[in-house]
Protein backbone atom coordinates (compact mmCIF):
# COMPACT_ATOMS: atom_id res chain seq x y z
CA UNK A 1 0.00 0.00 0.00
CA UNK A 2 1.45 3.47 -1.00
CA UNK A 3 1.92 6.29 1.33
CA UNK A 4 -0.66 8.00 0.09
CA UNK A 5 -3.28 5.66 0.42
CA UNK A 6 -2.11 5.42 4.05
CA UNK A 7 -2.17 8.99 4.41
CA UNK A 8 -5.67 9.23 3.45
CA UNK A 9 -7.09 5.97 5.66
CA UNK A 10 -5.65 7.53 8.64
CA UNK A 11 -7.06 11.17 8.38
CA UNK A 12 -10.07 9.34 7.82
CA UNK A 13 -9.83 7.06 10.60
CA UNK A 14 -9.21 10.16 12.65
CA UNK A 15 -12.14 11.73 11.54
CA UNK A 16 -14.65 11.06 14.14
CA UNK A 17 -17.80 13.40 14.67
CA UNK A 18 -20.77 11.96 14.57
CA UNK A 19 -22.33 8.11 14.74
CA UNK A 20 -23.73 6.61 11.15
CA UNK A 21 -26.73 3.34 11.52
CA UNK A 22 -25.37 0.21 11.82
CA UNK A 23 -26.48 -2.07 9.39
CA UNK A 24 -25.52 -5.50 9.04
CA UNK A 25 -21.84 -7.54 7.86
CA UNK A 26 -20.96 -7.94 3.90
CA UNK A 27 -22.15 -11.13 2.89
CA UNK A 28 -20.16 -13.49 0.75
CA UNK A 29 -16.94 -13.86 2.44
CA UNK A 30 -15.86 -15.57 5.27
CA UNK A 31 -15.10 -12.79 7.17
CA UNK A 32 -17.76 -10.98 8.58
CA UNK A 33 -16.62 -7.40 8.01
CA UNK A 34 -18.95 -4.56 9.98
CA UNK A 35 -20.31 -2.29 7.52
CA UNK A 36 -22.90 0.43 8.24
CA UNK A 37 -25.20 1.97 5.93
CA UNK A 38 -25.31 5.26 5.05
CA UNK A 39 -28.71 7.04 4.20
CA UNK A 40 -28.27 10.76 3.43
CA UNK A 41 -32.22 11.25 4.40
CA UNK A 42 -30.75 10.11 8.15
CA UNK A 43 -28.80 13.25 8.80
CA UNK A 44 -31.18 15.40 7.62
CA UNK A 45 -31.68 18.74 10.51
CA UNK A 46 -28.45 16.64 12.66
CA UNK A 47 -25.38 17.29 10.56
CA UNK A 48 -24.49 18.69 7.38
CA UNK A 49 -22.71 16.53 4.97
CA UNK A 50 -19.56 16.51 2.84
CA UNK A 51 -19.63 14.26 0.06
CA UNK A 52 -16.50 13.93 -1.67
CA UNK A 53 -16.18 11.66 -4.49
CA UNK A 54 -13.67 10.16 -6.75
CA UNK A 55 -12.36 7.00 -8.72
CA UNK A 56 -10.25 5.93 -6.59
CA UNK A 57 -7.63 6.95 -3.41
CA UNK A 58 -4.79 7.47 -6.19
CA UNK A 59 -6.70 9.62 -7.27
CA UNK A 60 -4.92 12.87 -7.66
CA UNK A 61 -7.89 15.32 -6.76
CA UNK A 62 -8.82 12.94 -3.87
CA UNK A 63 -5.52 12.89 -2.50
CA UNK A 64 -5.40 16.83 -2.15
CA UNK A 65 -9.14 17.15 -1.38
CA UNK A 66 -8.05 14.25 1.60
CA UNK A 67 -4.53 17.02 2.50
CA UNK A 68 -7.14 19.87 2.33
CA UNK A 69 -9.30 18.54 5.04
CA UNK A 70 -6.81 17.72 7.61
CA UNK A 71 -8.27 20.58 9.03
CA UNK A 72 -10.46 18.53 11.17
CA UNK A 73 -10.96 20.90 14.57
CA UNK A 74 -13.56 22.64 12.35
CA UNK A 75 -16.01 19.35 11.63
CA UNK A 76 -16.83 18.48 14.75
CA UNK A 77 -18.21 22.25 15.32
CA UNK A 78 -20.28 22.61 12.32
CA UNK A 79 -22.09 19.20 12.65
CA UNK A 80 -20.17 18.42 9.28
CA UNK A 81 -20.00 15.01 8.93
CA UNK A 82 -17.21 13.40 6.02
CA UNK A 83 -18.27 11.00 3.42
CA UNK A 84 -15.50 9.43 0.99
CA UNK A 85 -17.58 7.29 -1.96
CA UNK A 86 -14.45 6.17 -3.68
CA UNK A 87 -15.71 3.98 -7.17
CA UNK A 88 -12.86 0.95 -6.53
CA UNK A 89 -12.15 1.48 -3.42
CA UNK A 90 -14.25 0.88 0.36
CA UNK A 91 -15.77 3.74 0.92
CA UNK A 92 -16.43 5.66 4.67
CA UNK A 93 -18.68 7.78 6.61
CA UNK A 94 -16.83 9.80 9.07
CA UNK A 95 -13.82 7.05 8.93
CA UNK A 96 -16.32 3.96 9.18
CA UNK A 97 -17.12 1.39 6.25
CA UNK A 98 -19.62 1.56 4.59
CA UNK A 99 -21.59 -0.79 2.01
CA UNK A 100 -21.37 -0.35 -1.30
CA UNK A 101 -24.91 -0.14 -1.91
CA UNK A 102 -25.22 2.99 0.09
CA UNK A 103 -22.24 4.26 -1.79
CA UNK A 104 -24.27 3.70 -5.38
CA UNK A 105 -27.20 5.11 -3.87
CA UNK A 106 -25.15 8.55 -2.90
CA UNK A 107 -23.50 7.82 -6.95
CA UNK A 108 -26.89 7.80 -8.29
CA UNK A 109 -28.44 10.69 -6.32
CA UNK A 110 -26.01 13.04 -7.13
CA UNK A 111 -25.52 11.82 -10.76
CA UNK A 112 -21.72 11.38 -10.10
CA UNK A 113 -20.07 8.92 -12.41
CA UNK A 114 -17.61 6.55 -11.09
CA UNK A 115 -14.65 7.92 -12.87
CA UNK A 116 -15.34 11.47 -11.53
CA UNK A 117 -13.80 13.19 -9.02
CA UNK A 118 -16.88 15.84 -6.99
CA UNK A 119 -16.80 17.45 -3.83
CA UNK A 120 -20.73 18.13 -2.81
CA UNK A 121 -21.56 19.80 0.73
CA UNK A 122 -25.13 19.20 1.80
CA UNK A 123 -27.10 21.29 4.47
CA UNK A 124 -28.64 20.18 7.52
CA UNK A 125 -31.88 20.78 5.57
CA UNK A 126 -30.84 18.31 2.65
CA UNK A 127 -30.49 20.78 0.23
CA UNK A 128 -27.04 20.77 -2.08
CA UNK A 129 -25.35 23.76 -0.55
CA UNK A 130 -22.29 23.80 -3.17
CA UNK A 131 -20.56 21.46 -5.58
CA UNK A 132 -17.20 21.43 -6.84
CA UNK A 133 -15.29 19.25 -9.55
CA UNK A 134 -11.96 19.93 -8.10
CA UNK A 135 -10.11 20.36 -4.48
CA UNK A 136 -11.92 22.66 -2.35
CA UNK A 137 -9.96 24.07 0.95
CA UNK A 138 -11.55 23.29 4.46
CA UNK A 139 -11.38 26.68 5.30
CA UNK A 140 -13.59 27.86 2.03
CA UNK A 141 -16.01 24.90 3.39
CA UNK A 142 -15.83 26.46 6.70
CA UNK A 143 -16.36 30.01 6.01
CA UNK A 144 -19.67 29.06 3.88
CA UNK A 145 -21.46 27.14 6.73
CA UNK A 146 -20.52 30.00 8.82
CA UNK A 147 -22.71 32.48 6.79
CA UNK A 148 -25.40 30.07 6.35
CA UNK A 149 -28.36 31.64 9.19
CA UNK A 150 -28.89 28.03 11.06
CA UNK A 151 -25.13 28.07 11.69
CA UNK A 152 -25.44 31.53 12.23
CA UNK A 153 -28.10 30.85 14.95
CA UNK A 154 -26.37 27.96 16.11
CA UNK A 155 -23.33 29.43 17.18
CA UNK A 156 -25.63 32.26 19.50
CA UNK A 157 -26.97 29.44 20.74
CA UNK A 158 -23.64 27.83 22.00
CA UNK A 159 -22.30 30.74 22.91
CA UNK A 160 -25.12 31.61 25.17
CA UNK A 161 -24.54 28.58 27.04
Amino acid sequence: MNNSVLIALTLTASIVLSPVSIAGTAQGSTHAIKMSSFNLSSQKWQNRVLLVFAPSADNQSYQQQMQLLQQKSGFQDRDLVLVQVLATNKSYANGQLIDQSSAAKLRDHFRVDKENFRVILVGKDGGVKRSDTTPVRATTIFEQIDAMPMRQQEMQERGRK
